[in-house]
């Protein structure tokens, strides 16, 4: 028997949207923007943790302002097919990996890297060389970053509409 994914209707999206854009909005401020009262709220949010929808709530940081200013992406390129559990474990090892993904095309695995500086990257880069199973690497240096977020919200075109759906209080 095949496992569903849960049901998300428009409602529960525009929550979702709510919540995205501000974890820390109250019950009461998303109920107001959603028609609903504050218990309704939290019964919908309590089922979108429950089913799993909702994965975590969680605090994003300045990377610059810890220090880790530099970002880059790395496609990875492996002797013979690195099972993604092999994969996952090289990321885990790498504190300066924040994503890390098997990809279709050319590349094995794409990694997202945060460094405090280009010498810094060097040395990562030149561990993740230093794996048995990877035969090269292709580096790309983020400039600039175009979206707010830097691409921790991957939802956001999808839940954007929601938001802007949202009635707004009286």
């Amino acid at each position: 028997m095949t496992h569903l994914p849960p049901v998300v209707d428009e409602l529960d999206r525009t929550i979702l949207a709510l919540l995205t854009a501000n974890a820390r909005a109250s019950f009461v401020h998303i109920g107001q923007r959603v028609g609903l009262s504050a218990p309704a709220v939290k019964r919908r949010v309590d089922r979108l943790r429950a089913t799993g929808v909702i994965t975590g709530f969680t605090t994003t940081v300045r990377a610059d302002a810890m220090g880790w200013g530099m970002e880059a992406y790395v496609e990875v390129y492996c002797d013979s097919a690195a099972p993604p559990s092999r994969m996952s474990e090289v990321a885990r090892n790498h504190p300066e990996i924040v994503a890390a993904m098997t990809v279709t095309g050319d590349a094995d695995a794409l990694l997202h890297i945060r460094a405090r500086g280009i010498e810094h990257f060097e040395r990562v880069l030149e561990r993740i060389r230093a794996e048995p199973f990877v035969r090269r690497t292709d580096s790309r240096i983020v400039l600039t970053q175009l979206l707010p977020g830097g691409g921790g919200t991957a939802l956001r075109p999808l839940l954007s509409r929601a938001v802007e759906n949202a009635a707004e209080p009286g």
